[in-house]
């Protein structure tokens, strides 16, 4: 049965507004601001709608960890730019994007408020996980085997990895071998990361110029980099780089679609410390969304039909 859900949450116009201010101002941190009144980017209608309302699930509610239970809260914690996913609130509290409204559905049907905090980059969120100073990051975060040690991945999207440039192409970047020589901007400690020095050593092995690797702390900087011509290209995940090449007004294009780019299959998700009790309970909660439908219409809304699983898995990541 399709539940029908309307939502009040857009950030079409939040992510345009801190890129143009971003590419005047000294740096970019990674809180662009919210928008009110926003336009959703894929639809173009007006975002100022209804929230999901849907009812307790009372024996999820009693699988949740007591303090949980006790509180009325989970505490959810983001990096703040992984946009059409997360874009958080200057204010470090609020959060908006597809996470966002996923988020909202699981808290009302484990009668809890989830709430938000910012973290400064995926380190420090997996970390404070491990440690208990937050309960979860409904994420999506890439899953992959040396993450599993200390935390358990919800796995609950399917992600690809492409590359942003200029529109036009001009530096022919086309797959990771025509890398090589070329400025590439990457999130500094994700995956992809290792995957574009790993290809810098064999464009040398092979006789070819080393990539030249920019790590940047937050998805915005490193669009940036490439819509003011410091970098070549940004080395990234497909959703927020279609996202951002949408908001770019046409300075952007996507580029090496359709191909491993270094990877195997890649599934994000939401992580909790390990053997917690939250995970299976995140599982039969993000399992009944799907069911009634309100997960499909969350990634619709964002334009992540393609990102979609069938049903969540638990470490479902391989190695990067």
């Amino acid at each position: 049965m399709s539940v029908p859900i309307r939502f009040t949450r857009s950030a079409s116009l939040a992510v345009t507004a801190a890129l143009s201010g971003c590419l005047v101002l000294a740096g970019c941190g990674s809180n662009p601001p919210q928008a009110k009144g926003a336009t959703d980017s894929s639809t173009g209608a007006a975002a100022d709608q209804a929230k999901p309302k849907l009812t307790v699930d009372k024996e999820l509610n009693a699988l949740l960890p007591e303090k949980a239970r006790t509180s009325g809260a989970l505490v959810s914690v983001n990096n703040g730019s992984f946009p059409p996913y997360e874009i958080a609130g200057s204010d470090g509290h609020s959060l908006t994007g597809a996470s966002a409204d996923l988020s909202d559905a699981l808290g009302q049907l484990l009668g809890v408020k989830i709430e938000h905090v910012t973290a400064d980059g995926l380190p420090s969120e997996l970390t404070g996980i491990k440690a208990g100073r937050y309960d979860l990051a409904i994420g999506p975060i890439g899953d992959f085997k040396d993450r599993q040690g200390a935390n358990d991945f919800v796995d609950w999207a399917q992600e690809f990895v492409v590359f942003a440039v200029k529109k036009g192409n001009p530096q022919g970047i086309k797959d990771l071998d025509t890398a090589c020589g070329k400025r590439i901007a990457v999130m500094g400690g994700g995956s992809a990361e290792g995957v574009i020095k790993n290809q810098s050593e064999k464009c040398v092995a092979d006789g070819k110029p080393a990539v030249k690797v920019q790590s940047y702390k937050d998805q915005p900087g490193s669009i940036l980099a490439v819509r003011s011509g410091r970098a070549d290209a940004f080395f990234s995940s497909q959703a927020p780089l279609t996202y951002f090449v949408s908001q770019s007004k046409g300075e952007l294009e996507l580029t090496g679609t359709g191909q491993a780019n270094g990877f195997n299959d890649l599934y994000q998700g939401a992580v909790v410390a390990k053997d917690s009790p939250l995970r299976d309970v995140l599982v039969k909660a993000i399992q009944k969304l799907i069911d009634n439908g309100t997960y499909g219409q969350i990634m619709k809304q964002w334009g992540l039909s393609a990102n979609q699983l069938d049903k969540p898995g638990v470490n479902l990541g391989g190695d990067a």
